[in-house]
């Protein structure tokens, strides 16, 4: 009976007795004992309980403990040369990298420092967030100027970082000014490897322009265009914006290429401004020996260049300025007549100083702010005799003829592909429609016509 049980839950059956005609030669293989495991942990020892029922048994199998678990047995240091030095290079890459873009943001920091007096004087609204005065809880009628430590405070706010290396800030709120925007580039601290790269190959190659670090504001003005570019909401807006704008100097003033310009910077100037390339360069006396005039007439130069700006010019220094550009014209060559519409604006370039500290930026400050208040300048000076007018308008009405030119050229070009692509559909059409036999006559009448249009070709030649 237990037997019978035992068959029903899957026991094991009593071992078959050996069988009696074994070959006598190998005796040994009959009586070997069947060897049992060695198990390292009590908890995989056999289970009796499970001996009885051997499709429920999941133990797994022991594996014996070897050496291969012990680090510490099959290393030594000597395997880990390779991450004993890349590890410590690219802590030392991002350790520079986390550098150069911290002081990157301490200098933007510190030219916003020293130029938030100016720009909060000048204008209602400078930066992409609040004003200074609104961020420390003032009256933004209030004319109390904001004390050192308060900008430091508000320097951030004012500068927005488009790159590592490139930070960005706009202003508006101004009479005969749309609105200005400074760029500020530095160095690429962050990459040390690039920055060198970039220096080495300035100085075999002169065609490339060495890294340096400038400042430039670009001054967008009205020119008597207020009514377009003053957004309203409603007619009462509307209404009071024309009462408002009636009493006003008008903005507008002649259109003109002129320029102060270093020098040093001149060639790099013609060859990357398409504006500046359409004057002629002039020294003049009163400026220092290490800048020039670039100017389209005479007459520009001696209404625009004043006492104050020679002045500022001088203090900002041989080291610190680049150049100052009254312009009308687009940086790159127009090729299309779009391109080609007049935007008045006023640009200047500063390099930077060396130095973190706000007090660094003292003589070129009023160079600054000069080029800000230059488009009251223009509204109220830069009023030229006839001809000169005229004559600037023809350097610009002979570059829109040539504009159209070839833009009717482009379009000829368009008219002509047009028209062969229109013919060569209805061909395809009249030969689906042809017979095999009038097709071929087809294209021999077509080969036919090819071969002479050639041969007359050739003979013109001759």
């Amino acid at each position: 009976m237990g037997d019978f049980i035992k068959s029903l839950f899957g026991g094991s059956k009593p071992a078959p007795a050996p069988a009696s005609n074994l070959d006598s030669d190998f005796p040994e293989y009959d009586s070997a004992p069947s060897p049992s495991p060695i198990y390292s942990s009590p908890s995989l020892s056999p289970n009796p309980t499970a001996a009885a029922f051997p499709e429920y048994n999941t133990l797994p199998t022991p594996v014996p403990y070897t050496k291969w678990y012990r680090v510490w047995e099959r290393t030594s240091p000597s395997d880990f040369k390779n991450e004993a030095v890349i590890i410590p290079f690219i802590i030392l890459l991002a350790a520079v990298h986390i550098w150069g873009r911290r002081k990157n943001k301490r200098k933007a920091n510190a030219w916003a420092v020293a130029h938030i007096p100016v720009l909060e004087r000048e204008f209602a609204s400078v930066g992409f967030g609040k004003s200074v005065k609104e961020q420390l809880g003032r009256d933004s009628q209030s004319d109390e100027v904001p004390g050192a430590g308060d900008r430091d405070v508000a320097a951030e706010s004012l500068m927005k970082e488009t790159t590592a290396q490139e930070y960005t800030t706009y202003a508006t709120g101004r009479q005969n000014v749309a609105f200005a925007d400074v760029r500020i580039k530095l160095f690429k601290r962050y990459n040390p490897m690039t920055l060198a790269m970039e220096m080495i190959l300035s100085f075999l190659f002169e065609s490339m322009r060495a890294p340096k670090e400038n400042m430039e504001i670009t001054v967008h003005a009205f020119d008597g265009k207020e009514k377009d570019l003053v957004p309203v909401k409603s007619k009462a807006e509307l209404d009071a914006k024309d009462s408002r704008f009636k009493g006003l100097q008008n903005s507008g003033y002649d259109a003109c290429v002129w320029a102060v310009v270093h020098k040093e910077q001149m060639k790099g100037l013609r060859d990357e401004r398409y504006d500046v390339s359409l004057t002629a360069t002039k020294d003049h006396k009163s400026l220092p020996t290490w800048a020039s005039v670039m100017s389209e007439s005479a007459e520009v130069t001696e209404t625009l260049l004043t006492k104050e700006l020679i002045e500022c010019v001088e203090k900002a220094g041989d080291e610190a300025f680049e150049y100052l550009i009254v312009t009308d014209q687009p940086i790159d060559k127009p090729s299309k007549l779009d391109e080609a519409n007049p935007r008045k604006r006023v640009i200047l370039s500063l390099r930077l100083p060396s130095s973190l500290q706000a007090s660094a930026y003292e003589k070129t400050i009023p160079l600054f702010e000069y080029c800000v208040r230059l488009p009251d300048i223009l509204a109220a000076t830069a009023h030229f005799r006839p001809e000169v007018t005229r004559r600037i308008k023809s350097t610009r009405e002979e570059e829109v003829k040539k504009l159209k030119k070839a833009g009717e050229g482009e379009k000829a070009e368009e008219r002509r592909l047009e028209a062969e692509k229109k013919k060569k559909e209805m061909r395809d059409t009249r030969l689906k429609g042809l017979s095999a036999e009038e097709q071929r006559k087809f294209l021999e009448r077509e080969r036919e016509k090819g071969q002479k249009k050639q041969e007359k070709r050739m003979s013109r030649k001759a």
